[in-house]
């Protein structure tokens, strides 16, 4: 049942009370199904919903995201999977219809990251999709329905507390948009802005092979970015979201942080990261960790320990920073989106180090020409879409 208004335990934070979320006008477009969600699983619904929609809406695909704390960790459509990648999703031996697939890519982007998230689904939730769902650490799940199937499968998780909200897929929101900060209330336009292979008119690079699978990529980095918290880069492939860069002041470090997450779901496919054996018992979460561990860094100051007998049956064959560097060369393909211009060609050197091969973003930078240049040094394609993308 609709109603004009819903009471929140707190807000943000405990001592944030009284809480709620309303309407001024009519019902409000969700419905809340099983669970009691809060305030920020509310912000993670609203956002993650208008991302699927419009992904869903852009490319024919069904959708999926994972939300946390008002950003994506992962979002992609509902191609299928490989024998790989069904692997390093632990979906092997699950039924997957394309929303299905759709989740398991977006959990899978950034698994780490997406522990305890808030899903967003573009179509009804069937039975295939909430039980890819069941076994993840999540908060809840927002979708334009549920089968009776789905439904009977997500009321038992977190004992029986799981957050399940339906909204009306013909909800249409005003164009004028308001929220209040420290009691001043600020007022926009919506950023209804729509993209589309439109967007991607002006090439301004000396290679101009923008592939059908790269414009695809790109669609998603964008849409992805328009509800990321800014700044923000997103590095996107076979139709997934694979690297996410958000919040940060800097744009490089922006792009740092997605292609690392870029770099590290192409090392979770190489062979050595396949081949780790875990003991029996070891959770999900442990197992990401591990994985994260084993790829990072650091896996090098545990080697001389004992710390990797809790969590392997066998101590793991080294990854040396070699290999990996060898391994990241033969990786090409991928597509860039930033939600704003690149201010140096810093960005371009980076993005090559994690196989990009496309990239998309506004343009107008006073070192423009110090960019494109850099692209087409490694004969990269380019586009000026002429439009930011920032989003708070």
């Amino acid at each position: 049942m609709k109603v004009n208004s819903l009471t929140l335990k707190y807000g943000c934070n405990p001592n944030q009370k009284p809480a709620k979320v309303f309407m001024s006008k009519g019902e409000l477009p969700i419905e809340v199904m099983n669970g009691n969600p809060g305030y920020i699983n509310l912000l993670d619904a609203l956002n993650g919903y208008q991302l699927v929609r419009e992904l869903k809406e852009a490319t024919g695909y069904p959708a999926a995201t994972s939300f946390k704390h008002v950003s994506p960790a992962g979002a992609a459509i509902g191609l299928p999977l490989s024998d790989t990648l069904k692997k390093i999703y632990f979906v092997e031996n699950k039924e997957l219809s394309p929303l299905a697939a759709a989740y398991a890519r977006a959990r899978g982007a950034d698994r780490m990251s997406s522990y305890g998230d808030f899903i967003a689904l573009s179509d009804v939730c069937d039975k295939e999709t909430a039980a890819i769902i069941s076994p993840e650490v999540s908060d809840g799940i927002i979708a334009p329905g549920y089968t009776d199937e789905a439904l009977a499968i997500l009321k038992r998780k977190r004992k029986g507390s799981y957050n399940i909200i339906k909204i009306d897929e013909d909800y249409v929101p005003e164009l004028i948009e308001r929220k209040d900060v420290y009691g001043v209330t600020f007022e926009q336009r919506r950023n209804d802005y729509k993209v589309d292979e439109n967007a991607f008119q002006n090439i301004v690079t000396s290679n101009k092979n923008l592939t059908e699978e790269a414009k695809r990529d790109l669609i998603i980095s964008l849409i992805t970015l328009k509800y990321t918290q800014s700044n923000s880069v997103c590095y996107a492939y076979d139709g997934q979201a694979i690297g996410i860069g958000a919040g940060q002041q800097s744009r490089i470090h922006c792009n740092r942080l997605a292609g690392s997450k870029a770099d590290t779901w192409f090392l979770r496919q190489h062979e050595k990261t396949l081949g780790l054996k875990f003991r029996k018992g070891i959770g999900r979460a442990d197992r990401d960790n591990a994985i994260d561990v084993y790829l990072s860094e650091f896996w090098e100051d545990l080697l001389g320990t004992d710390a990797w007998k809790d969590i392997f049956e066998e101590k793991p064959e080294p990854f040396t920073v070699e290999e990996k560097r060898e391994y990241l060369k033969t990786i090409k393909g991928v597509s860039l989106g930033s939600d704003a211009f690149f201010p140096f060609s810093d960005n371009i050197e980076r993005a090559r180090r994690s196989g990009v091969s496309y990239i998309a973003q506004p343009g107008g930078s006073i070192r423009d020409d110090a960019v494109i240049e850099a692209c087409d040094k490694y004969g990269m394609v380019m586009v000026f879409t002429g439009m930011r993308l920032f989003h708070h």
